[in-house]
This record gives structure tokens, C-alpha cells and sequence, in this order.
């Protein structure tokens, strides 16, 4: 199967740090051609994540220590304001998450690739050192990513899948799916165990309540009070309101005094209470800091506690595959809040950062890709 491929397409341009009204849709910039050892993905949908935000306004920039918002970050430093601590190049296509088809393959990739549904995974990496973390770009981010027509990807990043759910539902699962099963690989959860997750409603939140269900843990959920018939319905097995006066006093009764994870992407204040809410020995591990990156830490109850604590961005190319293989077998689904047209593209981020969503926001690039093709 080949497609005619176009010379332009459309896309959505991120050209500098600011509010949403940095970014540009125009329809004449040309369409990228692989290389040796990539290919052309004709995108269906690509959702929006944080990294998006967080890239745009200038928020990984050491010089921020508030919150993430969807406004620019007049303090950030251009010199360190991307996930990696490098200065960002604009003009920049967003969007590390893109479900699609393989359109066009270039030399020395086999082409009965061609035609088949795509996921791809969002970390580039080195492929003479794939496993040196230091060398990784990051979809959207270093390199051009989803939000536009066609995307180019190295090979090894593409997992084509048998999978018929439309490119709207499949875009909600490479960045926030990933992450959350890179978290619960780093602290090793096992079934049996109690873990809570902070910040349960949004896309790695609720991603985390599905997958430590799949390994048949006991989930306690923290989320807005509007959002608990949602969360609920992920399958958490409690779920405490984050407006409560005393959160982590009411999770630790829930956990009957046993929390053996906690897998968090707020951070804040409250990062010091989940250290204690921890049983002796237990993990903690992070992948955001949307109430903020600067935490009050007593190293006393980190050493005396002897408890662990991970950071979770770059991960092995297994993760990504194990979830294709939950994908496959029926086993996970992804929660999909809204969708929005490519020119709504400002719209659709406006609307992630009020939190008010329960799992994904994505941007529908081409429903023509949908109903899926007939796979048999």
C-alpha cells in the first residue's frame, strides 16, 4: 500500500514562549520525507500533554518555582527552558502523541510496514547508545512532533498494532500511558499492595489507576469532589477529595496505616505528607510537578524511613511495548475527556490547563483515518 504524499500540510506551529496565541496552524508547510531508517506517519490524532504546556510557557526552566499554568513564564531562562535544560528552536511542531498510519518508509526499512496503524514512541534516542538516557530528544519537543498532518519518526520508535479503536482514543495513550507505566516499573508495584495516586483524574492519573489495577493492586485515588463517579469508574478502590482539610491523614486511614506506593504527578506542598503517609520502606516515585517543582523535604523521615525515591522521563523501548501488548489484548482503555479540530489546537490547551478533565484531551488531525481498515 502507498499514498500519494503531498508537498505541504497543515500544522500547528509553536513559534516561541507565551500563552496559546504562540501557536500558528498554516497549511503550506511542507511535509517531511524519511530517511534512511525512518518513516512517514500520516496522523489521525495526537493528544495534548503536559510537556506541550510546560515547553511552551518556559515552566522547565530552573528559574520557575511555581506551579505549571498555561500562561508564559516571564522569569523563565530561554537558555534552559525545555524538559532537557537546553534552549528550545522555533519555529517547533508540538505533540508527542500521534496515532496514525505508516504512509512512506525510507531506505533500509521494510515496507510491508506500509498501510499497517501506528503508535509511536515518543523518546528519540541515540541508536548507537539507545540506552544512554543523556542522548534522548523528546517528540514535540527536540524534534517536530503530531500536531500536523504527517510526522516523521525513526523506525524503532513505531509499534504498528491489530488494534481497531479510532486514532481519537488511541492518540490519549503515548506520553501520559507510558509514563504511568514507566512510574509503576521504576517502584515495582506489585499486586496486593496499596498505592496512592495524587492528581488521579488527569491523563498520567488516570492512567495510573487503570495500570496498577491490570497488576492487581488496591488503588486509594486523590481527586476533585466534581471528579469522584469518574475516577470511580477507572476502577480505584477509594477515593479521598483533595479538598479535604487533612488528604493524606484520610488516605493513611483508608490504607489502614499501609501505603507501599505512592505515584505522584503534583508535587507541592503536600509532597512532605506522602513521605510520611509512606510505610517503612516504601517508594515514591514522580513524573510531574504541577502544584510545583520546589518541595518541603525533612531527610529524616526520606533515611530513617528507608524509603526510596524515584524520578521517571526517559524509559527503556520495553515499556512502550508492554503497553501495545495491553492494547493488544484487550486489557486497558483509554479515557478520552474531549476533542478538538487542528485549529482549535490554543483552544484545546486553554482547556487542559484548567484541570477540570478527567483523562485525555486530544486533537483530531484527520477523521478520515477512521473507521479502521480492515486488519484481518
Amino acid at each position: 500500500m502507498t499514498e500519494q504524499i503531498p508537498e505541504t500540510m497543515r500544522a500547528a506551529l509553536l513559534l516561541g514562549s507565551g500563552g496559546p496565541e504562540m501557536i500558528e496552524v498554516r497549511d503550506d508547510v511542507p511535509v517531511p520525507r524519511p530517511g534512511t531508517g525512518e518513516v512517514l506517519v500520516r496522523v489521525g490524532a495526537c493528544g495534548v500533554n503536559n510537556t506541550d504546556i510546560n515547553t511552551r510557557t518556559g515552566w522547565y526552566s530552573r528559574a520557575v518555582t511555581s506551579g505549571t499554568s498555561g500562561d508564559g513564564h516571564a522569569e523563565s531562562d530561554v537558555a534552559d527552558a525545555t524538559w532537557g535544560r537546553s534552549a528550545p528552536v522555533f519555529p517547533r511542531i508540538q505533540g508527542a502523541d500521534p496515532s496514525g498510519i505508516v504512509a512512506a518508509v525510507g531506505d533500509g526499512v521494510d515496507r510491508s510496514i506500509l498501510g499497517r496503524r501506528a503508535l509511536i514512541d515518543p523518546w528519540m534516542r541515540d541508536p548507537e547508545h539507545p540506552e544512554d538516557r543523556s542522548r534522548v530528544g523528546y517528540l514535540g519537543s527536540e524534534v517536530d512532533g503530531g500536531f500536523a498532518e504527517y510526522c516523521r519518526v525513526p523506525v524503532s520508535n513505531v509499534h504498528t498494532h491489530r488494534s481497531r479503536r479510532p486514532h481519537r482514543e488511541l492518540a490519549a495513550l503515548p506520553c501520559s500511558w507510558s509514563t504511568a507505566e514507566h512510574m509503576l516499573q521504576r517502584v515495582r508495584l506489585a499486586a496486593g499492595e496499596t498505592i496512592v495516586v495524587p492528581g488521579a483524574s488527569g491523563g498520567v492519573g488516570s492512567a495510573l489507576v487503570a495500570l496498577s489495577k491490570l497488576r492487581g493492586a488496591r488503588v486509594i485515588a486523590v481527586c476533585g469532589e466534581s471528579k469522584i463517579d469518574q475516577v470511580a469508574s477507572l476502577g480505584a478502590d477509594t477515593i479521598v477529595p483533595r479538598e479535604l482539610t487533612d488528604v493524606a491523614g484520610a488516605v493513611a486511614e483508608a490504607a489502614s496505616g499501609r501505603v507501599d506506593v505512592v505515584a505522584d504527578v503534583v508535587g507541592g506542598p503536600a509532597f512532605g505528607e506522602w513521605l510520611e503517609a509512606l510505610r517503612r520502606g516504601g517508594r515514591y516515585v514522580t513524573a510531574g510537578a504541577i502544584a510545583g517543582p520546589v518541595v518541603p523535604l525533612d531527610m529524616r523521615t526520606m533515611y530513617l524511613k528507608d524509603l526510596e525515591l524515584h524520578g521517571a522521563t526517559v524509559f527503556e523501548p520495553s515499556v512502550f511495548a508492554d503497553l501495545v501488548s495491553y492494547l493488544e489484548r484487550g486489557e486497558i482503555s483509554p479515557v478520552v475527556h474531549a476533542t478538538y479540530p487542528l485549529e482549535a489546537i490554543g483552544e484545546a490547551q486553554a482547556a487542559f490547563e484548567t484541570k477540570t478533565h478527567v483523562g485525555a484531551i486530544v486533537i483530531v488531525v484527520d477523521a478520515g483515518l477512521d473507521p479502521a481498515p480492515d486488519l484481518d
